[in-house]
């Protein structure tokens, strides 16, 4: 992702925290068991050490057009971007959305700016990444960028323990094949793709499924978890979790 990184008086501090984050992710861990719900579309539920993080609540249009709308109250949501189908704010919540450093109870939360389609942002604007641990996991969620990461970048996010990354392609997240390649890149521990299309298509969507995802990641281990499941250990390789 072509970065620009606000706020830059932190800049330091981020890089610090991200190459502490990039050691520290080969240590012994003392990961908490944490629970991720989907809700769908792009929208996930995050509870453990003693917070709820809500990604993306979604309004029902575009490519969200049928779902269920999220209906729960969480102690923070983070957004993507403020676009209806990934920046619902008609929810109880701190909402963020703005890149920067957040400090909220004991959760530290980091954003940063990225360009939400092929051409700069010009045509979607910008989407915020984040990175946060919660229940000694290290959680990155890449949103709907559409452009790949620098090394600055992944020396920000450590190693992710969970990566959420958009995957349906279209003009707003990477396709399967891009988002394959920032898997490989980044090398997380868990993948849970989102934002693809599952069963009918809308008229006004413009991705696909999650099959060209799951083709460029052949070889990969690949669990059908469901609506809900538990994190109680962080695994040794790669895995990619599809939730409903």
């Amino acid at each position: 992702m072509i970065f620009n990184h606000f706020f830059l008086k932190f800049r330091l501090q981020k890089i610090f925290l991200g190459t502490f984050l990039a050691v520290s992710s080969i240590l012994p861990v003392n990961a908490q068991s944490v629970q991720i719900t989907s809700f769908g579309h792009g929208s996930l539920l995050v509870k453990g050490g003693g917070h709820s993080i809500l990604l993306n609540p979604f309004k029902a249009v575009g490519c969200a057009e049928g779902l269920r709308e999220p209906d729960v109250q969480a102690d923070v949501i983070l957004a993507s971007s403020e676009l209806p189908d990934e920046g619902n704010r008609n929810l109880k919540g701190i909402f963020m959305v703005q890149p920067g450093s957040y400090q909220i109870g004991k959760l530290t939360f980091e954003g940063f700016s990225a360009p939400h389609d092929r051409v700069g942002g010009r045509r979607y604007g910008l989407t915020t990444a984040w990175q946060w641990i919660q229940g000694g996991i290290n959680f990155v969620h890449l949103g709907g960028s559409a452009t790949p990461p620098r090394f600055q970048d992944k020396l920000l996010f450590g190693q992710p323990d969970v990566l959420v990354i958009a995957v349906g392609g279209g003009s707003k997240v990477y396709t399967g094949e891009e988002a394959a390649a920032v898997v490989k890149y980044l090398e997380p521990k868990i993948v849970i793709p989102v934002q693809y299309v599952r069963g009918s298509k809308s008229s006004s969507c413009d991705q696909t499924t999650i099959t060209p995802f799951l083709n460029a990641m052949e070889g990969v281990e690949v669990k059908d978890v469901g609506k809900t499941f538990t994190v109680r250990k962080v695994p040794n390789e790669l895995r990619i979790h599809l939730m409903r």
